[in-house]
């Protein structure tokens, strides 16, 4: 689950990383009071979407218009704050079709000497939550990684210690930092730990963090990512979730019990098992095709679940095709047929719908199919299915 920048600054302050003093707007109106009441002669508005790049991004109404601003007086920034409410922005993370901004943040300006990079992750490889650090901060943090990643740091930390002073000092280190201002980010970065494995995070990023001319370092930014499978031990990070700006889809697949990840493709894919989804897609690329999504309706997989999988992989008017793949074990070949046919004739398939059983009480669950009256297309194995799949939509992309 992501949160917007707002929220996750709250969670900052909460935490003990200094982020400059401001509030979110949802009308012009509160923008220019927030205005009035921030310190100092310049405050930056901000749009709240969930996506980065706002800075060089711009809206489609008035492109001279971008997502950040500063602003030197109230009324400049209740005017930037009125062309970005009700408008759409885009970035070059949200496609060309933006997201509407509903909300901007307003908070006071900041005198930067220095700008600089500060997130955490957890290495899959080295299974460490690790820091990654650059002196190279900024909205061109991604040509830092493709063009020069020596100058992207890694600082792990092993889960049986925790974070101990020297991670801290590493950390400041890789940004550069000595002095006060190394000091500063050691507990920034001790913060930052404690909020990530407190919170369940699974991404917290700082772009940028900065060095102010007074010599404070603080985090003018905030993006943070939570692990949904642990939202049930932090309601009140859960009730953050702004469902608008998350796809229709994932939304609805969520309601349903069900893993869904939308994808660029072609080919609707719905299975049953994390494991099995992933080689699915793997096949599917392998013989030429696009997966337009990640569905995992899981072992237990009730009718009226595979019902909804299929209302959620049609409404995506990119889908030309449907494969289901299922390995019966926990969920039975025949329940899961009676579910594909109870759910197809409820949806009234307009697509080619191929179907690959296989495993417990699989000739029950074939017999289903092929006694259903549905024009649907059986597959033998994986790779007959994935044939077929191929050839419903026209051959490979």
């Amino acid at each position: 689950m992501n949160v917007h920048e707002f929220q996750g600054k709250e969670l900052f302050r909460k935490f003990g990383v200094p982020v400059p003093e401001g509030k979110v707007a949802r009308n012009a109106e509160d923008a220019e009071q927030i205005a009035n009441e921030l310190p100092g002669d310049i405050c930056v508005v901000k749009a709240q979407i969930h996506a980065g790049g706002r800075g060089k991004g711009a809206l489609t109404e008035l492109p001279d218009v971008h997502g950040v601003k500063v602003c030197k007086s109230a009324d400049e920034a209740k005017a930037h704050a009125e062309a970005l409410l009700g408008n759409t922005l885009v970035t070059h993370q949200t496609g060309p079709e933006g997201q509407k901004v509903k909300q901007v943040l307003v908070e006071a300006g900041s005198d930067i000497a220095t700008e600089l990079y500060l997130g955490m992750v957890l290495d899959r490889e080295t299974s460490q939550v690790t820091f990654i650090a650059s002196t190279e901060g900024g909205m061109d943090i991604e040509g830092v990684a493709a063009d020069t990643p020596e100058k992207i740091i890694t600082v792990g930390v092993d889960s049986a210690t925790g974070i101990l002073p020297y991670h801290t000092r590493k950390v400041a280190y890789a940004l550069g930092l000595t002095g006060g201002a190394a000091k500063q980010a050691g507990k920034i970065a001790k913060s930052l730990y404690n909020l990530f494995v407190g919170c369940d995070a699974s991404l917290v990023e700082i772009n940028p963090l900065v060095v102010t001319g007074a010599g404070d370092v603080i985090a003018l930014d905030a993006k943070l990512n939570f692990d949904d499978n642990a939202l049930y031990r932090h309601k009140d990070i859960a009730d953050m979730r702004d469902s608008d700006e998350e796809d229709p889809k994932e939304t609805a697949a969520r309601e349903a019990d069900l893993s869904y990840v939308a994808l660029d493709g072609n080919v609707g894919c719905l299975v049953n098992g994390a494991g099995l989804a992933m080689a699915t897609m793997d096949i599917i690329s392998k013989y030429g095709g696009e997966p337009a999504n990640f569905l995992d309706v899981g072992g237990g997989a009730t009718a009226s679940q595979v019902t909804q999988a299929f209302k959620i992989i049609l409404a995506d008017p990119n889908v030309k095709a449907i494969l289901v793949n299922i390995f019966g074990g926990i969920a039975k070949c025949d329940v899961i047929a009676d579910g594909v046919v109870t759910a197809a004739r409820e949806v009234g398939m307009k697509v080619p719908l191929i179907v690959r059983l296989e495993g417990t009480n699989v000739d029950e669950g074939k017999k289903i199919l092929a006694e259903s009256g549905l024009d649907l297309i059986p597959a033998g194995d994986m790779n007959d299915a994935a044939e077929k799949v191929i050839e419903a939509i026209g051959g490979a992309a």
